[in-house]
């Protein structure tokens, strides 16, 4: 009995996690569901991850002023959703959130999201709610303001079922040839979950 228990169990820890493309990697069952409140600077009005149940969430820490991963990596999840094709694609949200929001004020914020596609939701959360989401998840981030101003941050995307449980993180979307169609394969079997 236990001999058979011995060869079944690494056949179950493979049933728990999917096959990815190389730039995906595996996190279920190591961090924890998606949970969290901060504003939604689109409405004002505070959110919790409950607000996203049925979506598969895509969370990503930056901030607007960043001027290349940030902005390299929101458009590479564009690029990847067109590859997932519409229907999958409606399925996602992409949570922005601001590492900086004493620059990223709800308007900036707002503006900013926009211009990579109406399902990126502006997130800002007060000093202790966004040192706990980062906290949560392991993000590392820092914001100095002098002698120059700098902001840096950890550039993982985090992927949640539509249940709010974590699949995978997308690590590298802000490099010059991102696996797209990898990517987007990979979200699309968690969009059809």
């Amino acid at each position: 009995m236990l001999r058979r228990l011995l060869l079944l169990s690494p056949l179950a820890l493979t049933a728990c996690q999917r096959k990815l493309c190389a730039q995906d990697v595996g996190v279920r069952g190591l961090i924890p569901p998606l949970s969290f409140t901060m504003t939604d600077v689109n409405t004002g009005k505070r959110v919790t991850a409950a607000d996203f149940k049925g979506s598969v969430v895509l969370l990503y820490f930056g901030y607007t002023n960043c001027p290349d991963v940030c902005p390299a990596t929101l458009y590479n999840m564009q690029r990847v959703q067109a590859a997932m094709g519409s229907k999958a694609a409606a399925r996602v949200k992409i949570l922005f959130v601001t590492v900086d929001p004493n620059r990223d004020t709800p308007p900036l914020l707002t503006q900013y999201t926009a211009l990579f596609g109406a399902n990126v939701v502006g997130l800002r959360g007060t000093p202790n709610q966004l040192y706990s989401l980062a906290r949560r998840y392991r993000v590392v981030f820092s914001v100095v303001k002098k002698p120059i101003y700098t902001v840096t941050h950890s550039a993982a995307v985090y992927v949640f079922n539509a249940k709010g449980k974590p699949e995978f993180i997308i690590a590298g979307l802000s490099t010059v040839k991102p696996d797209i169609r990898g990517i987007a394969r990979d979200l699309r079997q968690v969009a059809s979950e």
